[in-house]
């Protein structure tokens, strides 16, 4: 079997939705980052076998988001592309499949993408507005039209919020918040804990960029008819305090909740790209690689608890690859809501009894903190849905080369009821 290894990474700054780079389509946010790690490691996009893209808020006019980016970015046309949607872990899907098409000698080099832009999620109208809408269009006199339009009801003009119907799950019925208050509720996490949470998260990333320690996997982006450069993340505020955090109402059940816009994750746009090709063709181009996937699992979950994906994920990723959760020297857990993060904590110590670990209490057990998102997570940096999935593996790697470490774990959540964990191993130059 082939060796797939991680050439490098990138990614553009993670902007709050509505922030500079509204008017930046996932298109453009996906072929800006691809172009800019193709330019970085002077890489000619013909040598590229295959670019996977992964991307929930599918642009209706880019269906197969993948190939148009590959296309712009300067790949030629016989180059193959596609598109992949397990929400919140597209990008983390994106590399796997990269890995396995590497590992099964389908390709020798790919480009593993991430990308969502939820600034541009669109307004949705119902059913019974388009029908009237096309009776307009469809009438053939001035009256036959005028009548058309006086059928239209205040009630017809209420949109429906893409992102809002984006965030309900359709088989519990809950919103991605609500499942986070019913694992507050069962896992007794108060306000207080997921507000010091949330504190933390903002601190370590503002840290984190005084430091310097995220320049080297952020490019500049450029936004606007004035191409205003965008050095950084928007999003992890060096002012946030307990006290504004606590003056936040609960946004999702609102009279017992404890679950605020404060201390969920952000909603962003932003795009992540990998490099990952078979370590003989890295060889080959004289490229030292970052590191390797070690491991990868995805795993199911009850739809209503799907904040607990990280528990059943990493249970199956590490006994696959003969691991423990003691060995990682570094944890990354998608920060989708502060409550959601800190019950898998509790998880990991106590399995429920449909995990992997339930059995083998060896495989999970207390996480150290001092190990978990130490750059900060998405509740101060934002969680660009499509793209999350893959910044967790660059930013593991990455800080896994600052501290001279090796191994790591990357896992995030999935709306659905689904869990997805990779294990990072770097390799040393």
């Amino acid at each position: 079997m082939a060796t797939a290894v991680i050439v490098d990474g990138i990614r553009t700054p993670f902007v709050k939705a509505g922030g500079p780079l509204t008017d930046v389509d996932a298109p453009e946010l996906g072929r800006m980052v691809v172009r800019e790690l193709l330019d970085r490691n002077n890489f000619d996009p013909a040598a590229v076998d295959e670019l996977i893209a992964g991307n929930v808020a599918s642009p209706a006019d880019s269906a197969n988001v993948a190939r148009v980016i590959a296309l712009r970015c300067g790949m030629p046309q016989a180059s193959i592309a596609h598109t992949v949607n397990r929400n919140c872990a597209s990008g983390m899907e994106s590399v796997t499949e990269a890995v396995a098409k590497i590992e099964a000698g389908e390709a020798s080099c790919v480009v593993a993408l991430g990308v969502d832009s939820m600034s541009n999620i669109p307004v949705f109208w119902k059913k019974r507005f388009a029908e009237k809408l096309f009776s307009v269009v469809k009438g053939r006199s001035p009256l036959q039209k005028l009548g058309a339009i006086t059928r239209f009801r205040p009630a017809d003009f209420q949109p429906q919020i893409g992102i809002e119907m984006g965030l309900k799950d359709p088989v519990s019925g809950l919103m991605m918040g609500d499942t986070a208050e019913k694992l507050a509720r069962e896992y007794d996490i108060s306000r207080e804990e997921q507000d010091a949470f949330a504190l933390r998260s903002h601190q370590r990333a503002v840290e984190a960029w005084k430091e310097d320690r995220l320049s080297n996997q952020t490019m500049t982006a450029y936004a606007g008819k004035k191409a205003t450069p965008i050095e950084q993340d928007i999003g992890p505020r060096d002012n946030q305090s307990l006290t504004a955090l606590g003056k936040l109402k609960p946004y999702f059940d609102r009279r017992w909740g404890t679950v605020t816009v404060g201390n969920s994750c952000q909603v962003t746009d932003g795009g992540v790209a990998l490099l990952i090709m078979e370590e003989e063709t890295a060889k080959m181009h004289g490229l030292q690689p970052l590191g390797r996937i070690r491991g990868s699992a995805y795993a199911g979950c009850d739809p209503a608890r799907m904040g607990l994906g990280p528990v059943y994920a990493s249970a199956k990723a590490l006994k696959a690859s003969g691991m423990k959760l003691s060995e990682m020297e570094l944890v990354e857990i998608n920060e989708a809501f502060a409550a959601q993060v800190l019950a898998c904590l509790k998880g990991f110590e106590n399995p429920p009894q449909d995990c992997a670990a339930y059995e083998d209490r060896t495989l999970l057990g207390p996480l150290d903190q001092e190990k978990l998102n130490v750059n900060g997570g998405a509740i101060a940096l934002g969680h660009p849905v499509g793209a999350t999935g893959a910044r967790l593996v660059l930013t593991a790697l990455r800080e896994l080369e600052r501290r001279n470490q090796r191994i790591g774990l990357a896992t995030l959540c999935v709306g659905g009821g689904q869990g997805a964990a990779v294990i990072v191993e770097r390799i040393a130059a």
